[in-house]
């Protein structure tokens, strides 16, 4: 039996639902941001949630929240490996862009703004991204 019909339908499959989730992250984006503003975003993001997990004014399953995505993160094993192009690393976009939507949510919108260490224009996307708007 030949196997490489499978592996390709089972690829263009994940490729596609990767695109589907990757497309509202497309949308949050703000206007403004250029390039290099995106690059820098990814540590504004690592350090936000870091504030955020060690915030003891917010509530405990929040801040649980938080140090289980750190430490996913910071683990070598992904939901797709780090090796395939682009997509290796869309899984770590989408996974922390769910649980910062969710975190901020709970935790409300100052929480964010209080925490936040980048730029507005980044402050800008992770508000879209949380489904909050920013001041």
């Amino acid at each position: 039996m030949d196997r490489w019909p499978v592996l390709v339908a089972v690829g263009g499959g994940l490729l596609a639902l990767w695109l589907v989730l990757l497309a509202p992250l497309w949308r949050a984006r703000a206007d403004d941001l250029t390039a290099r503003e995106a690059l820098l975003l990814l540590p504004d993001v690592v350090r936000l949630v870091r504030r955020l997990a060690a915030d003891g004014s917010l509530p405990r399953g929040v801040r649980l929240r938080l140090w289980l995505l750190l430490g996913y993160l910071l683990l070598p094993i992904d939901l797709v490996p780090d090796v395939i192009p682009v997509l290796g690393y869309a899984d770590d976009v989408v996974v922390v862009a769910w649980a910062l939507r969710s975190v901020i949510r709970r935790a409300g919108r100052d929480a964010l703004t209080r925490h936040w260490p980048g730029r507005p224009a980044g402050l800008a996307v992770v508000c879209r991204l949380a489904g909050v708007t920013p001041d």
